[in-house]
């Protein structure tokens, strides 16, 4: 088994509005797809029995006819509009789920730049929770086997097409991952709470801009996150680990690396409305 750090060449945070680019993208491929990079590599915290099934619970993907069904290609296709705009770049970049781009996404709604290396506990916290919700989101695809967007109507997608159509849409495994570190993180951090849940809202409607799902399929990530984090907490390595990532993450906000404060303003507005 692989560490569940993986190496990659580090990704510059950056984001400026107007006549410049958002974000350098460091995703490739469809991370996203097999559900969130490294996160799938750790052991989650819930043995097979204690997941929840939250196919029982997810309203079914919609089907073909129905007003659900033509909202998901409606919003499809108003949303091809956005390729080439900042917002496209930072759903690009939101493409990668690998837990170390995923902190360095939520490090403007926390106040400090997430480094990965610097913070072995909540790693190995996000890692672990990351892996369970896979393994509650997974079963849910296969059951429904709801094609991705660009399979119902052709328009731009920005991630590669032949990755992506490996796997199925519903429920969103990078909505439910990107709600569930943003979760934990509010927890972590509860001072910070609303611009980290807008964060996980904007991981979400990142999957949506990109083109890799439909709007419903991030309606379900959302709520699948919920299901997975409540089920969490009734696990004692779970609680402990929150703790002793709570505290490492206190230590490491009174450093005095900050964010920069234009840069943050910039992606706030750039995600505050949904692009539907």
């Amino acid at each position: 088994m692989q560490q569940h750090i993986r190496r990659r060449r580090p990704c510059r945070f950056g984001l400026i509005l107007a006549a410049t680019v958002v974000l350098g993208g460091c995703a490739n491929g469809d991370q996203s797809a097999s559900a969130a990079g490294s996160a799938k590599e750790a052991a989650g915290y819930l043995a097979p029995a204690q997941r929840p099934q939250t196919i029982g619970v997810l309203p079914p993907a919609p089907q073909a006819g129905s007003a659900r069904y033509e909202a998901d290609r409606q919003i499809f296709k108003a949303t091809r509009q956005l390729q080439g705009t900042p917002r496209w770049t930072l759903a690009t970049s939101d493409a990668d789920g690998a837990t170390p781009a995923m902190l360095r996404g939520f490090s403007c709604a926390v106040g400090v730049p997430l480094d990965a290396a610097q913070l072995p506990r909540l790693v190995n916290l996000l890692d672990r929770a990351g892996a369970d919700a896979d393994h509650v989101n997974t079963p849910v695809k296969q059951a429904n086997r709801r094609q991705r967007p660009f399979q119902i109507d052709d328009g731009a997608v920005c991630q590669p097409k032949p990755q992506l159509a490996k796997s199925f849409d519903y429920p969103s495994g990078q909505a439910t991952l990107g709600w569930t570190i943003g979760l934990i993180l509010a927890e972590l951090a509860p001072d910070r709470a609303t611009g980290i849940d807008l964060r996980a809202r904007a991981y979400a409607d990142s999957r949506v801009i990109c083109g890799a799902h439909n709007y419903s399929a991030i309606e379900a990530g959302a709520m699948n996150a919920s299901i997975v984090v409540a089920a969490l907490h009734a696990s004692p390595a779970f609680r402990h680990d929150v703790e002793s990532a709570r505290r490492e993450l206190a230590a490491y906000r009174q450093s005095p690396a900050a964010m920069d404060a234009g840069q943050c303003t910039a992606e706030k507005a750039l995600i505050s409305t949904t692009p539907y």
